[in-house]
């Protein structure tokens, strides 16, 4: 007759093979985005972890039968830049032949952590990290920058102080996955710091007008209008290579004047995504005449350039646009004239 400890030792090597084959069977799975190739329908799928090289490489602007369309494949925990530098130079020729010159520059610096990723929502840390102002007219140069000290001059100073209480702060925005923002939010913080940092400065007219002034040009909608417009570009329909697409905004109070910018899908490819984009403000003039004297203005507005997405994560890799405006206004009693002209270039520059 067997011992027991002959039968103890007799199950060892069963409870080893079953305690083998559970592991060798349990494998890692991690979330992976896919694209349907016929439908161009984006979803969530746990697939092995062996599999995810192969199923990251698909890229997030993507061919299906001939459309592409947009999305976003951000990674968690990677920060993505957005930095804007807006040039700015306009001539005034006055109605005696003489002119005025100058230009103004402004930098945002901003970026984009990435801290989840769930249920197809992006869960996403704006850094506002520097603001630059700088402008130039006869000769003369003043700069306004969050990187160096604040100005000695009492009216730079306090834009100073708004800017510097900006940077370092950060706001938390909600995004689907292709793009469209839920929701923007860190505000009220940010307010009662710049609010703080600049009431020693303000009269007590300001100080009961500068808080709504200052909300009206920081605030949920201009955020997600400016992620919008450099960002999420590509119609939600998706488009082919050549084919355009149009958006229009109001450039005017009334709505009367309205800018029109045109997109074209020019290439797909080698990690880029090339859109160019044209239109303006066609051509416009306006005639009033008040005790004898005929006032004439015409202006038009004329756009052009290049964006390039990155293919892979649909973030902006660079942009260059360039914006020229032109203004006559002409005085008349019908026999005199005076003509004076403005004309202004601008571009915009992202990354």
């Amino acid at each position: 007759m067997r011992s027991n400890h002959q039968k103890r030792m007799k199950k060892i090597p069963i409870l080893l093979l079953i305690s083998t084959a559970f592991v060798a069977c349990k494998k890692e799975t991690a979330t992976v985005t896919k694209i349907d190739p016929e439908t161009g329908k984006i979803t969530t799928v746990e697939v092995p972890k062996d599999s995810v090289k192969e199923i990251a490489e698909i890229p997030a602007i993507k061919d299906s039968a001939g459309v592409f369309k947009q999305i976003f494949k951000l990674e968690k925990g990677k920060t993505y830049p957005l930095v804007t530098l807006q040039k700015d130079s306009r001539t005034i020729t006055l109605p005696d032949g003489t002119s005025q010159s100058g230009t103004n520059e402004s930098t945002d610096d901003m970026s984009f952590t990435i801290n989840e990723f769930k249920n197809g929502v992006y869960d996403i840390s704006i850094n506002i990290i520097g603001k630059k102002i700088s402008q130039s007219a006869d000769g003369k140069t003043i700069v306004v920058d969050t990187k160096t000290a604040a100005p000695q001059e009492e009216d730079l100073k306090m834009i100073w102080n708004v800017n510097k209480s900006l940077v370092g702060n950060k706001l938390q925005m909600k995004m689907k996955e292709n793009g469209e923002v839920l929701s923007i939010t860190g505000f009220e913080p940010i307010y009662k710091k710049v609010l703080a940092a600049v009431e020693s400065t303000l009269t007590a007219e300001q100080k009961a007008t500068f808080p709504e002034y200052f909300k009206s040009s920081f605030n949920q909608e201009i955020i997600k209008d400016q992620f919008m417009k450099n960002l999420k570009l590509i119609p939600e329909k998706g488009v082919k290579i050549g084919e355009k697409w149009t958006q229009s905004e109001n450039a005017s109070a009334d709505g009367s004047v309205k800018i029109t910018t045109t997109y074209v899908l020019k290439s797909v490819g080698n990690g880029s995504v090339e859109i160019e984009i044209s239109g303006g403000i066609p051509k416009k003039s306006d005639k009033q005449t008040q005790q004898g004297v005929t006032r004439t203005v015409s202006s038009e507005l004329s756009q052009n350039g290049t964006i390039i997405l990155d293919q892979n994560t649909g973030w902006v890799k660079k942009q260059n646009i360039s914006v020229k405006t032109a203004q006559t206004e002409t005085y008349s009693d019908g026999t005199q004239f005076q003509t004076m002209k403005s004309v202004s270039n601008s571009s915009v520059i992202i990354n």
